[in-house]
């Protein structure tokens, strides 16, 4: 079926569209209409019935052969660009219907977060050189996969979000690996080895993580294609590709890059001076681990209530697919949205489609009778229109008009009755944006928890394998639980109930996104991976070195705080930067987003996971002797290669 525009005519107040000069104007529109290239028909709003009770506003149904995807941009700018004589002629004119939906434009705004990110990189390493090759490796790696990805655009049909999405997550993982690469090498410069070596071994050991943190992120988003919607399916295989393209980047010319910049990624003040461990003056992460520990169960009771708390109003969650209601306020396709709700009442703009086919031209008017009649008489329902058949006379088309708008909870009642009757007549389909919506919507629902289990599941049978422990992947598995649900409960108070609108430019509060929960979850598992990652497998190499539970603890978040809390701020302001766009999706999309890492990475990864861990103590650690012999040791911090170099140390010396 091809796309439909719909053009609303307004007269000005205390006129009707009857007069003769508004109704030559009006037939004159319809005409235009009807020549504009790709349009099959222009329907008289007159002859269709369009018109209001008050005489004053009109519709003038425009029908495309092609569909919406196949359209081009000059077919939408002509059918955007009429109607100017009706305008000179006095009425209001505004273009809405699925013509009218444009891609997102990526604009400035998403350079604030590149910027804040340059900042935190700045104060984060004390060296212009490190910072810069940081972002620069990050920047390479997003510019190599958005072009990799607008290349196969010719023969891969991209949703308007799938490259903004692509771009948000490329700019935050690629400038958060290199810092991850970046800052071991830093510290491997500071304990005396040279460039290269040092370059080598960060590879060798941060890479390495970099590499598994990667492949969550991947994994994650990849498996978006199980719940077999196919733009949701393109969405997560572009982003996965965008963060592969990332993670090659950071694990090989960021390491070029390091080794040729020598000892310029340190401090002025550290360059030819030897780093003395023991001088240095524990920072905040010691000190907050420090305290953490200390009172370890008023810090968990603490953090688990109050996300707890946050996550309430997730109950109340609604999802639909966006429609122009939702759109920026001043928009083409929200001025139409709004000028037909004012004439003809919101149902107009969620008009349904009754599809009735027979056998034979009697059968089939029989049948389409008897579903009209059906649909009027259901509950909720404002008007259905007679009849269409086509040239053969074995399918006949109903417009149904409800009572309610798209999103509304109530047109989803009557979706659901109007089938359920129709059901008894015969062949009676019934379809059109409205009804496509709410169908996505709720297959994505259905699929939220399984998705949701899966992911959960993968996570703890990874973090089994990467700290061969059972409590350590149970207590990640929870702590994300937790990260979820808060930041699906902020985001429901802030895009659907309206809370602190105003604060975060949302114009129109509505459900959410149908897509937004189980993207997010995707998305913040590999964040969450990442973060558990960094800052647990240090804790494990110091345990395993002989330190107690506690004093590893403590190491872990002394050493990784600093890190993971720089990242955090960066993933956050990449992020935040599409909050200040115009459409809602993405706008709803880095809003959670930015919320979800803040959530994740200082109250769970950096509170709740060092608190739950001293309190474990030594048992977090606890591997079953079977289990231990069937998981493989895949070594990412690696444990090996520091064992492999230390060995061949004294053979070093002897044969110098």
């Amino acid at each position: 079926m091809g796309a439909t525009g719909t053009i609303v005519v307004a007269a000005p107040e205390g006129q009707a569209l009857a007069s003769a000069g508004n109704r030559a104007a009006l037939q004159a529109l319809t005409k235009e209409a009807a020549a504009l290239p790709g349009v099959v028909a222009a329907l008289d709003p007159f002859q269709a019935g369009a018109v209001s009770q008050d005489g004053r506003y009109a519709l003038v149904q425009v029908q495309f052969a092609e569909p919406r995807d196949k359209l081009t941009d000059a077919q939408r700018t002509a059918y955007e660009n009429s109607g100017k004589s009706a305008r000179a002629a006095g009425l209001r004119v505004e273009h809405g219907g699925e013509v009218t939906g444009t891609g997102t434009e990526i604009g400035g705004t998403e350079g604030l977060g590149v910027a804040v990110a340059a900042v935190v990189l700045i104060i984060t390493f004390g060296s212009l050189v490190a910072a810069g090759m940081t972002l620069l490796t990050a920047l390479i790696g997003v510019g190599a996969g958005m072009a990799g990805l607008f290349a196969l655009s010719s023969t891969i049909e991209l949703t308007s979000t799938a490259p903004v999405l692509a771009l948000m997550l490329g700019l935050a993982v690629g400038i958060d690996y290199s810092l991850f690469i970046t800052s071991r090498h830093r510290q491997n410069l500071r304990d005396g080895l040279a460039p290269e070596e040092a370059a080598a071994r960060a590879v060798g050991t941060a890479g390495s993580a970099v590499v598994f943190a990667g492949a969550t992120v991947v994994i994650a988003l990849a498996g978006l294609a199980v719940v077999g919607i196919p733009f949701l399916s393109v969405m997560g295989l572009a982003a996965s590709a965008t963060v592969a393209v990332a993670v090659l980047v950071a694990i090989t010319l960021q390491p070029a890059l390091l080794g040729f910049a020598g000892l310029r990624v340190l401090p002025r003040k550290e360059r030819g001076t030897e780093h003395d461990p023991a001088a240095a003056r524990p920072g905040f992460g010691f000190r907050w681990a420090y305290i953490v520990t200390r009172w370890r169960v008023p810090f968990i009771v603490a953090g688990v209530l109050v996300l707890g708390g946050l996550a309430v109003p997730a109950a109340q969650m609604r999802l639909a697919l966006p429609d122009a209601g939702t759109a920026a306020e001043g928009s083409a396709a929200r001025r139409a949205y709004d000028l037909i709700s004012e004439g003809f009442g919101p149902g107009f703009n969620g008009r349904l489609a009754a599809v009735v086919t027979g056998e034979s031209p009697k059968a089939t008017t029989r049948a389409a009778k008897e579903a009209a009649a059906a649909i009027q008489a259901t509950k909720g329902v404002l008007a259905v229109t007679p009849p269409q058949l086509n040239a053969s006379g074995t399918t006949a088309l109903l417009a149904v008009f409800p009572a309610t708008g798209p999103t509304d909870e109530a047109t989803e009642t009557l979706v659901h009755d109007i089938r359920a009757k129709v059901a008894k007549i015969g062949d009676v389909s019934l379809t059109g944006q409205t009804a496509i919506g709410i169908d996505v919507s709720e297959k994505l629902a259905d699929a939220l928890p399984v998705y949701l289990l899966l992911v959960v599941g993968l996570s703890v049978l990874l973090l089994m394998l990467v700290f061969r422990s059972v409590l350590v992947p149970i207590k990640a598995a929870l702590g994300f639980l937790l990260t979820v649900g808060a930041t699906f409960g902020i985001t429901v108070a802030v895009f659907q109930q309206g809370r602190l609108s105003d604060l975060f430019g949302v114009d129109t509060p509505g459900p959410l996104v149908s897509f937004l929960p189980i993207l997010l979850i995707g998305i913040l598992f590999g964040l969450a991976m990442d973060y558990q990652v960094f800052l647990v497998s240090r804790m494990r190499e110091d345990f395993v070195h002989g330190d107690t539970a506690r004093q590893a603890t403590i190491s872990g978040m002394g050493h990784g705080a600093r890190v993971v809390t720089a990242a955090a701020l960066i993933m956050i302001s990449v992020f935040g930067g599409f909050v200040f766009m115009d459409d809602p999706i993405i706008k709803s999309i880095g809003f959670a987003l930015a919320l979800g890492v803040a959530v994740d990475a200082f109250v769970v990864r950096m509170t709740i996971v060092p608190a739950v861990m001293s309190l474990l103590d030594a048992r977090a650690w606890w591997l079953p002797r079977w289990l231990a012999r069937v998981l493989p040791n895949v070594d990412i911090e690696g444990e090996r290669l520091r064992e492999h170099l230390d060995r061949a140390a004294p053979d070093v010396a002897v044969k110098a």
